[in-house]
């Protein structure tokens, strides 16, 4: 029998993530203010220590990606694309794009994630933000529950995955859905099925990233 903690609850996530973050604006969305981390290796190491186990995700929570600032500037820019209108932001993270929907006038605005702890950073990012946004839980690639709008944030950065979020994204976008991919030059982007519509340079961390600035478009499909 081994001695291991017990997987955080809820409400241990809030304070884990509150205590382990500060409110900050990322440069690309200063309107918007999220709980994000100074440091990412250091963080990922505290939340697998918080609930006792290897192996985890990376926290993408806990960082305003390129990806996602360039599509949050683009819909604060263009509150028509989303105004009175249903959106889903797809592989939330930490809720920057669904804040940014809400605020540009969405109808109704969901943030799907799998990782517990994004859920719960969305939550209180929204909070803070006063906005309402509907944070789910779950892999809801293959779903299609009407949206008008959906938007995905850097999600090109695994083969397997791309290619399954792309088939689905490209299948919303064939019945009506307005999508739009905010991506970095993420390796397995499928650019051969989109075109871009505005570029951004957004700042980031070396931490993360390769360099400081990254070229960032936001694409549709054609």
């Amino acid at each position: 029998m081994t001695n291991r903690p017990p997987a955080a609850r809820a409400p241990d996530r809030a304070d884990f993530i509150r205590t382990h973050t500060r409110l900050l604006h990322p440069p690309h969305a200063p309107e918007i203010a999220l709980h994000l981390a100074d440091e990412a290796t250091a963080l990922w190491e505290k939340t697998e220590e918080e609930l006792g186990e290897l192996g985890l995700p990376p926290p993408f929570w806990a960082f305003a990606w390129a990806g996602g600032q360039a599509l949050a500037r683009h819909v604060l820019d263009n509150p028509a694309l989303v105004a009175g209108r249903s959106v889903l932001d797809f592989a939330s993270g930490s809720g920057l794009v669904a804040i940014a929907a809400a605020r540009a006038g969405a109808a109704r605005v969901e943030a799907s994630e799998v990782d517990p702890f994004a859920i719960d950073a969305i939550a209180l990012n929204a909070r803070a933000n006063g906005v309402c946004v509907t944070p789910r839980q779950g892999d809801i690639v293959g779903r299609d529950e009407g949206w008008d709008v959906v938007l995905a944030g850097d999600v090109s950065y695994e083969r397997d995955m791309a290619a399954r979020v792309t088939d689905w994204l490209c299948a919303l976008h064939g019945r009506g859905a307005s999508v739009l991919i905010g991506d970095p030059g993420r390796s397995y982007l499928a650019r051969d099925r989109l075109a871009p519509l505005a570029e951004y340079r957004v700042a980031v961390t070396r931490a993360l990233e390769d360099c400081e600035i990254k070229r960032t478009h936001v694409w549709r499909f054609k």
